[in-house]
């Protein structure tokens, strides 16, 4: 009888493993292990948000997915673009603020190239304030629950480059080395990778990625593009590493109404979507985070699943 009881038990984890994976609606289970399943807690933190938010023109996108996030406890991250088309005062005040503004107090932000239309992203630093760190950078890192979360900026130009002897690849290595955590997350605006019809691979956000792979990070968020996608786990060059790769979001779907259609998938591209305003939400366990993409109102296209630290 326990054999029987132990068979049927290996059948249900290992259908629950082959769930589809499609690009239209996918959903991606992993059987946990005991000792994964052991540090999951209701109070494990969420970290939810997108980038290419408020636009001015538009704001039906932006108040779209500030409704969701209103609805869901947890950190904000704002990952860059967040107030067109300047990142001006104005645009921040008469754009930002009626709509992602409402949790203004628990948001984390980094810049986008939008934000540096005004006078070094000045208008972005004054709104957030010390929520964005250091002006003259826009890089910082803070420790959520068991996970370290690192903001990057991708404005290399604006911060004195993003190479490994820049100041910013300086930062980052020494800031790595001092947080040995289990769990690491980064997220700043332009993805190294992205399968968007407009901007797609960004080449020069590679030092940063290789000094997070090597450093055993788990997964990157980013933007510009403002459409949906997700990566399978990939080393720096692209290439699929199950064991040791860092899973890539870009989550560009908050709210901005143009650029939006996907091009050629690239080579480790898991789902996409670009037709559907939304937030990608992380639950930070201990050992590992689920994932999913929560659509404005009224759309179906859904992505969600659990991966596991290094």
């Amino acid at each position: 009888m326990q054999l029987r009881v132990r068979a049927l038990a290996q059948l249900s984890l290992a259908l629950l493993f082959l769930s589809g994976n499609s690009v239209g609606q996918s959903k991606v289970i992993r059987p946990s292990s005991p000792e994964s399943s052991s540090v999951r807690t209701s109070n494990d933190p969420v970290f939810i948000g997108a980038g290419d938010i408020a636009s001015c023109d538009d704001l039906a996108g932006a108040e779209a997915t500030a409704k969701i996030i209103e609805k869901i406890p947890g950190t904000v991250f704002a990952v860059g673009d967040l107030a067109y088309p300047d990142g001006s005062d104005e645009d921040f005040a008469k754009c930002y603020n009626p709509t992602w503004g409402r949790f203004k107090d628990r948001t984390r932000p980094v810049p986008g190239n939008h934000e540096y239309h005004s006078d070094g992203a000045s208008a972005y630093s004054r709104y957030f304030g010390a929520a964005a760190g250091d002006p003259k950078k826009g890089y910082y890192s803070y420790d959520l629950g068991a996970w370290h979360i690192v903001a990057l900026n991708s404005e290399c130009d604006e911060v004195g480059g993003c190479g490994p002897s820049s100041p910013q690849g300086q930062w980052l290595k020494e800031d790595l080395a001092q947080h040995p955590t289990t769990c690491t997350l980064a997220y700043f605006h332009k993805p190294l990778f992205s399968s968007g019809a407009k901007h797609g691979n960004d080449p020069t956000m590679k030092p940063l990625w290789d000094a997070l792979y090597h450093s055993g990070a788990d997964v990157i968020i980013g933007g510009h593009d403002h459409s949906y996608e997700r990566f399978a786990p990939q080393d720096p060059d692209g290439k699929p590493d199950p064991a040791h790769g860092i899973r890539e979001f870009v989550v560009g779907s908050g709210g901005k109404n143009s650029h939006r259609a996907m091009g050629r998938p690239k080579p480790q591209s898991e789902a996409r979507n670009d037709d559907a305003f939304g937030v990608l939400k992380l639950t930070l366990h201990a050992q590992s985070y689920d994932w999913e993409f929560i659509p404005e109102a009224g759309k179906s296209f859904r992505d969600s699943g659990t991966g596991f630290c290094h």
